[in-house]
């Protein structure tokens, strides 16, 4: 069974599934493995790793460290071309269809196909959509890309529906770490309504309420991220994973 396949089957089981965000921009190796470890122990479902500056030597140890100390899927969630390891679970092959930077719906990729090829990588095709949330995130700025407007849902259910038409498995509706405004419950309940594919929400998910809210509006994957790192108290990520799988 393929890592997609497993995290479909969670959904079935669980009605949701719950996936944390490691940025390893922001604390060191060994703090991201310590919070791998406590994921895993709180019922999350999998793992993104990725990041905007890291450099290739560095991600590929942070990768095979956390590997090797969980067992829920490790999922790289790259910044680009360079961040790809042998040790992970998958990768999401992103392209960001919501954007008009040729470099991130298909320069970055044309460059790192060789690469996941080679190594006999799981690649989960993402559609990603960056969402306006109230200020300049780091994900608009590194991407050069403008978001889709924060009240525009048509927008962004014809970037979903052109998304399934090109076959990719996922669409990523997101915020933005640190994020004034969560993706709105009514565009992801637009989207979720028109296409066949399952959407992950990201960003300014800072309560297992607000978690649950998304869900509730139509959401198949949450991703926290940004909050944890603010307030990573033992059991956080369990309220989280209670909230979420309904």
């Amino acid at each position: 069974m393929s890592v997609f396949e497993k995290l479909l089957q969670i959904k079935e089981d669980k009605g949701a599934v719950y996936i944390v965000l490691i940025d390893p921009d922001k604390q060191s190796i060994e703090k991201s493995v310590q919070l791998a470890r406590c994921a895993q122990e709180e019922q999350v479902d999998a793992i993104f790793i990725g990041g905007s500056l890291l450099f290739f030597t560095v991600f590929d140890d942070l990768i095979r460290q956390i590997k090797s100390a969980v067992t829920i899927p490790v999922i790289i969630f790259p910044g680009g071309a360079m961040q790809i390891s042998k040790h992970a679970s998958a990768i999401l092959f992103m392209s960001i269809i919501s954007g008009r930077n040729p470099e991130t719906l298909i320069g970055q990729q044309v460059l790192g196909a060789p690469i996941i090829k080679l190594l006999g990588l799981e690649a989960i095709s993402t559609a990603y959509m960056i969402i306006e949330s109230g200020k300049m995130t780091s994900t608009e700025f590194m991407s050069n890309t403008r978001p889709i407007p924060y009240d525009k849902k048509d927008i962004a259910v014809a970037h979903a529906l052109a998304a399934q038409y090109l076959g990719m498995k996922l669409i990523y509706l997101e915020a933005g770490s640190g994020a004034i405004h969560p993706v709105p419950d009514e565009m992801i309940t637009a989207v979720t309504k028109n296409v066949l594919l399952p959407v992950i929400v990201g960003g300014g998910i800072t309560t297992p309420e607000l978690a649950e809210q998304k869900v509730k509006a139509g959401a198949s994957f949450i991703v926290t991220g940004n909050v944890l790192e603010k307030d990573l108290k033992p059991g956080r990520m369990a309220e989280f994973a209670l909230a979420i799988h309904r």
